[in-house]
């Protein structure tokens, strides 16, 4: 009971810690270092925010998943280096994690942060094996924005052909809260990021399902109030589903939107197997063994 009262005690404070000024950094704090190898401040394209950093298994990555992991922040702010404890998480799982900076509004509209999110994947596909990873065993995730950048790129060919891929060589994609079906757009910080009034269909990821598309994972917060779970996760499970692809749909009902993600980190995770739902779908589908059914 006291084990108990301790953790909800130490969950309590860093919820409190993450309505602050620099919630991520506070998870960073708190996560070691023992269990992997980072290669950071790498680049994938000419612009000054085309930059990544690779996480490697200390124990040492042979033809190793590799997961490319996009964050979230409404397409107007975010950075990678806020998110080393995603890399943690998924190296101490023995999978290789990419995490990729991306140009964000105003420097950029929708369509620009697709095509940095494209060239990120295009670089782990030529590169990764130099840091243990296997590029025929590629995944993508992200988390809100991150998880609508990871899923265009799964279900609308034509940005990974820009670099010479096709969704087909991904083995699955990952989104955490994602918004992939969302017009009209309400969120004002987001309305100009799309053109809105005059934004595009083509912009919606729900638009772009197929037969083809890749396996998918997908997680929300079961009371989001920021990207409704329903419409966005259900609606896209659904889709998924009537076009034959496998899926796995999951709703937690401990974690909101911006603790969703931070349920990887090593303090929070027991408000919701987040890590573990990622790191099972990678290595089932890794094994043709992937349960999909959700519960």
């Amino acid at each position: 009971m006291i084990r108990i009262a301790l953790r909800v005690w130490v969950v309590g404070g860093l919820l409190s810690l993450l309505m602050g000024c620099s919630p991520l950094k506070v998870l960073n704090a708190f996560t070691p270092e023992d269990s992997f190898h980072e290669t950071p401040d790498l680049s994938y394209g000419s612009d000054p925010r085309n930059r990544l950093d690779v996480y490697t298994p200390a124990s040492g990555a042979a033809s190793a998943p590799v997961v490319v992991f996009f964050y979230g922040g409404s397409w107007n702010s975010g950075s990678r280096t806020d998110y080393g404890f995603v890399g943690e998480a998924l190296a101490s799982r023995g999978i290789v994690a990419v995490l990729a900076d991306y140009r964000l509004y105003p420097q950029v509209h929708y369509q620009g942060f697709l095509e940095d999110s494209a060239g990120a994947v295009g670089w782990a596909r030529a590169h990764i094996a130099q840091y243990g990873g296997d590029p025929s065993r590629l995944y993508v995730m992200g988390h809100s924005a991150g998880g609508y950048n990871a899923a265009m790129l799964a279900l609308d060919p034509k940005w990974l052909a820009q670099v010479g891929m096709k969704p087909s060589m991904l083995r699955g994609w990952i989104g955490l809260a994602g918004p992939y079906d969302f017009l009209p757009i309400e969120n004002p910080e987001v309305k100009p990021v799309f053109f809105f009034p005059d934004s595009p269909p083509d912009s919606q990821p729900i638009n772009h399902v197929s037969a083809a598309s890749p396996p998918a994972l997908l997680i929300a917060a079961k009371d989001d109030t920021l990207v409704n779970p329903q419409r966005n996760t259900g609606g896209m499970a659904k889709r998924l589903r009537a076009e034959g692809v496998s899926v796995r749909e999951l709703y937690f009902s401990r974690p909101g939107h911006a603790t969703l993600v931070a349920a990887f980190s090593r303090p929070m995770r027991s408000l919701a197997p987040v890590l573990d739902e990622v790191a099972n779908f990678v290595h089932a589908q890794d094994q043709g063994q992937a349960d999909l059914t959700p519960k």
